[in-house]
């Protein structure tokens, strides 16, 4: 497996990294503990070193990854999140130093371990000062609690407040073939501070592999029902997009999904996906990326179809969208 830096001082992970949210959450049902545990140490077997989680997950989340890289504890790099009451992104954001604190000790708890490698504020409370945050963290690490601080979502501005105070690691925001929004001002200030970037959902939740159409129903307690960008009429727009992954991931002998991550590596050096999966064969779709170097055709190919293909469909519902890019 070959790896990255996040950021000038931050940890060196995998390429790609696994993002454990779908093993028990968002996605409808998940996978029994036992199952996630032995899909984790899959990927520990083939290489992958970085795992995410966030206390907004669920505490089976954290558990599970806890459980899964015990015997491996000092080949990985564990990030987890803070920043939601309770714990319950339905309940609005709190990133007051008490809370910070407390979610960090039930990690560590969580987590089975003595100190979270990379902790991410999962969104931005526009009620605590982003200098308060950075120095609840900055506390952290000098304490031997944390490893690095991450932020997921913010906006240039909190960026520089945070990474004034403390310095940022790693960003964590989506981005992929189907949401670019990152290039835009993010990117250039992660590369201007020396902080890495890490996507998630960089398969467009699933829509860039081309396993899901305008046909694809799906099951109870999976968000994707209710996403904008995932209507019925918003996947019938875009299909344009898979379309045209599919044709040039045929010419290459691999994936769509190989071709949207390989794609994504190719931005930046400090870029590190962390796809999720519930399935062995997937993982290993996944990780085959890596070695999918594109040509400089290729990537002008997929250039010229994102500039004429227009994504349909907000990634959010309003209420999620309006916490992020603060």
């Amino acid at each position: 497996m070959k790896t990255r830096t996040l950021g000038r001082n931050g940890p060196q992970v995998s390429a790609l990294g696994f993002g454990c949210m779908g093993l028990s959450f968002a996605y409808g049902q998940g996978l029994e503990r036992p199952a996630a545990v032995s899909l984790i140490r899959d990927a520990i077997e083939r290489g992958v070193t970085l795992f995410d989680t966030a206390e907004a997950y669920g505490t089976l989340n954290e558990q599970m990854l806890g459980e899964a890289v015990a015997p491996f504890r000092d080949k990985v790099v564990i990030a987890t999140k803070f920043g939601f009451k309770d714990g319950n992104a339905q309940k609005g954001v709190d990133s007051s130093p008490a809370n910070i604190r407390k979610v960090a000790e039930q990690s560590l708890r969580n987590l089975g371990t003595e100190r979270i490698d990379l902790f991410y504020q999962h969104r931005v409370d526009p009620a605590v000062p982003m200098e308060d945050v950075a120095g609840t963290v900055r506390d952290l690490i000098a304490e031997g609690k944390v490893g690095h601080f991450g932020l997921s979502e913010a906006g240039v501005d909190s960026i520089r407040r945070a990474h004034a105070v403390q310095p940022v690691a790693a960003l964590q925001s989506e981005y992929s073939l189907w949401w670019r929004a990152p290039e835009q001002d993010v990117l250039p200030v992660c590369e201007e501070l020396g902080i890495g970037f890490v996507p998630f959902s960089p398969l467009g939740r699933g829509f860039l592999t081309g396993k899901i159409d305008a046909s694809t129903t799906f099951e109870s307690g999976d968000f994707r029902a209710n996403n904008p960008r995932f209507s019925v009429e918003a996947r019938t727009a875009n299909q344009q997009l898979v379309d045209a992954i599919a044709q040039i991931a045929e010419a290459r002998k691999a994936t769509p999904a190989q071709i949207a991550l390989a794609w994504l590596l190719s931005r930046k050096p400090w870029i590190v996906p962390i796809p999720g999966t519930t399935k062995l064969h997937r993982l290993e779709e996944n990780l085959g990326a890596v070695e999918v170097e594109l040509s400089g055709d290729e990537l002008a190919r997929i250039g010229q179809a994102l500039e004429q293909i227009q994504i349909v469909g907000d990634r959010y519902p309003a209420e999620l969208a309006a916490r992020v890019g603060r």
